[in-house]
């Protein structure tokens, strides 16, 4: 019976020692892209370093589990076609603001500082080909609204 429980115990210590943090790492081994990105604000054009969600593997993973993100920093999710698009804030760590653009690379609407952890649905208001996640009071902050001009070669324009 000893036997038994330190055979139990050293497969549970393997277990969490090696197999769990590997499977871990192959969750986060999602690779993302990075590009440069500019809006149109109040404040003037404002440029941003992005990554992108293109595959589904990337739009699946997104900004989950990131506990922070730099000021200039953000995420586009490009659906490549026009389409009514929602997203949500399971295991996101961070509050976001989700600005959804349409194909000619006009801002559709902004959700400002989503809830972290929230499955609440968030939708764009008409069809959209992008979704740009930033930090959250980035969009209030810089005055992005809706009809601000994106540019980024998603839309066939440049920063």
């Amino acid at each position: 019976m000893i036997i038994n429980r330190n055979r139990r115990a050293l497969l549970a210590a393997f277990l969490g020692a090696w197999i769990l943090p590997s499977l871990a790492g192959a969750q986060n081994a999602v690779n993302f892209p990075k590009s440069q990105l500019a809006i149109d604000t109040n404040a003037g054009r404002r440029n941003f370093n992005v990554e992108l969600a293109i595959s589904d593997a990337q739009q699946s993973r997104g900004l989950m589990f990131r506990e922070a993100l730099a000021a200039d920093a953000g995420m586009l999710f490009d659906y490549r076609f026009p389409q009514r698009i929602t997203m949500w804030m399971r295991n996101t760590l961070i509050p976001l603001d989700m600005i959804f653009i349409g194909a000619d690379g006009r801002v559709l609407n902004v959700a400002e500082r989503t809830i972290p952890h929230s499955k609440a649905i968030i939708a764009s208001k008409g069809r959209a080909r992008a979704v740009l996640e930033v930090n959250g009071g980035t969009a209030s902050r810089l005055g992005i609204k809706a009809g601000a001009k994106v540019y980024h070669r998603v839309f066939g324009t440049g920063p």
